[in-house]
């Protein structure tokens, strides 16, 4: 018979998950830091040259975010709140992305996949892994 605590777990799972987020997204801005204008007309579909894009401040951005990610998920009950700035870093790029960087590159396939796949498909593991950081850090403070 398989019983459930009555109390909240962090299970390790959720901390896979905060190294890989974080790990995705240090790859990804690491491109746009290092790469921006190749990767700007790659996503453009090759549709001129991106210069006046500004895809080294976007990477260095995405680079913050993505190591606050990674290094919440050594102590993610501690630093819940490195998780929550992760997420909201990540709500920033998209925003930054579909204002700064769609309306020059267009919408296509590749510019779809960095927008859905980089930026806001990461939220919805994100945030129940902070959410759960939340009830745990909540329940043992109210057990100290």
């Amino acid at each position: 018979m398989d019983q459930k605590p009555t109390f909240p777990v962090f299970p390790m799972h959720f901390r896979g998950i905060l190294l890989l987020a974080g790990m995705y997204t240090i790859a990804w801005s690491a491109f746009f830091k290092w790469f921006g204008p190749a990767l700007l007309t790659w996503l453009a579909i090759d549709n001129g040259v991106m210069d006046n894009l500004p895809a080294s401040y976007y990477g260095s951005f995405g680079l913050v975010v993505g190591l606050l990610i990674f290094i919440s998920a050594f102590y993610p009950v501690t630093w819940v709140y490195l998780i929550m700035a992760g997420i909201t870093g990540k709500i920033i790029l998209a925003i930054w992305f579909s204002l700064g960087f769609l309306p020059e590159l267009g919408w296509n396939k590749r510019t779809g996949f960095h927008l859905i796949f980089n930026e806001i498909l990461w939220l919805v593991p994100l945030c129940p892994v902070f959410l759960r950081a939340l009830q745990v850090k909540q329940y043992l403070k109210s057990h100290e």
